[in-house]
């Protein structure tokens, strides 16, 4: 069995980790897996660049250059939304051509475009699609946030300066239903994969992806990448002497999605009912505007951003409890880093994460957008009967065997 798995990037994004490591995953099940990238970052024999870079860039550019027209020059919310105007014809390569499989992931930001997608559902391949993302089931937004109109039609898009009935998102999404429709002489064989039962129940309600089927396996995590440290040695070694450690990581700190403000809010209301003691909260990950800091009300190290995991792991084996204070997570990729490593995750519910933390068994689930619960959660992971030991456990089901046992027997079923 041949498998070409398709992301904009090898191995920049969460989406790309993931892709990764499920082509590693496949290919110690004796599954023939390749990868297909607009953006190369290794000389790996197993991945493929589609296209060169002055197409990738001109691709990336001449999509945002669109969305910013469209958006009456308006730079909010550029990169929230994606219009797939453009992209790499991918069906065109002999990788393509030898594969069984099509296994499309995260194919953004010009690798991909509607109509690329369109004749790949179209060549009489088998399709899976993992959504680590809503990108696939809404007309442009990468996280609908409460709007819910992708259920019915996208239109009066909050993500756009001049919202309407026949905006830019009714567009797309008009495009997106020819892309999906039918075809008679060539029937699709697509099934979509959600990382989560929360992205599942947001494709099998949605009027674009509804009628497909949808199935619900986790990303991949490799285990032996994310190793427990002994906690005071992990501490010894980062420096650190306070009783309790906190940690919080993203890509970008800052970016509204992480609610970095729930996670400020919260340490103050337990600095002010004295529930704190000594405690320190390690940052990882980049930051736009450094002054978002200055709302922290405890100590802190910010680290900057970790991409080495055996540092990763050293973090997460020093803090007691892992924070994930997100509006919405499609899986909760830090959540189970920090299982691995024997620190207590806590987040809020109502996403993605409820599929990592079994609420007061081995984590905390707080009521969504919550400071107080959250404060409740931190609180609780203080004292959590948990070892590292019991914590690594929990994080098992998401091993590379597990994962991949399960896309092995959805690409027989195929």
């Amino acid at each position: 069995m041949k498998v070409l798995i398709l992301n904009t990037s090898e191995r920049t994004g969460g989406a790309a980790v993931a892709a990764k490591r499920l082509a590693e995953a496949l290919a110690h099940h004796g599954v023939e897996a390749r990868m297909m990238v607009m953006n190369r970052q290794t000389a790996a024999p197993e991945v493929v660049q589609a296209g060169t870079w002055l197409q990738a860039k001109w691709n990336f550019l001449y999509e945002r250059l669109v969305i910013w027209l469209h958006n009456l020059l308006g730079m909010k919310n550029l990169f929230k939304v994606s219009i797939a105007n453009t992209g790499i014809d991918v069906t065109a390569t002999e990788a393509f051509r030898q594969a069984d499989i099509i296994h499309l992931h995260w194919v953004n930001q010009g690798f991909l475009s509607l109509e690329g997608i369109s004749r790949i559902l179209r060549s009489g391949k088998p399709v899976v699609w993992t959504m680590h993302d809503m990108w696939p089931l809404t007309a442009i937004c990468h996280h609908a946030y409460d709007c819910n109109n992708y259920e019915t039609a996208c239109h009066d898009c909050p993500f756009l300066r001049r919202p309407g009935p026949h905006d830019l998102s009714a567009r797309v999404f008009r495009q997106k239903q020819q892309m999906l429709a039918a075809d008679g002489e060539h029937p699709q064989s697509l099934t979509f994969v959600a990382v989560s039962e929360w992205l599942a129940a947001k494709a099998r309600s949605s009027a674009l992806t509804g009628r497909w089927p949808v199935e619900v396996i986790p990303n991949v995590f490799s285990l032996s990448r994310f190793t427990i440290t002994e906690r005071a040695e992990a501490r010894r070694q980062l420096g650190i002497a306070e009783d309790f450690v906190l940690a919080f990581g993203a890509a970008r700190i800052d970016d509204p999605i992480k609610g970095f403000q729930y996670l400020c809010q919260a340490l103050r209301l337990l600095v002010e009912t004295g529930r704190m003691g000594r405690v320190r909260l390690l940052l990882f990950g980049g930051l736009k505007n450094p002054a978002v800091l200055e709302q922290i009300p405890i100590p802190y190290t910010h680290l900057g951003y970790i991409a080495d995991e055996a540092q990763l792991s050293l973090v997460y084996s020093a803090a007691n409890a892992t924070v994930s204070s997100s509006l919405y997570e499609t899986f909760g990729q830090t959540l189970i880093e920090a299982l691995a490593c024997g620190s207590v995750p806590v987040s809020f519910d109502g996403s993605g994460q409820a599929d990592i933390i079994s609420h007061l068994q081995n984590g905390y689930l707080a009521r969504r957008l919550s400071p107080q619960s959250l404060a409740d959660g931190i609180a609780w992971a203080m004292s959590a009967p948990l070892s590292q030991e019991q914590l690594r456990h929990s994080a098992e089901k998401f091993s590379e065997r597990s994962v991949a046992d399960c896309y092995v027997s959805l690409y027989k079923s195929l």
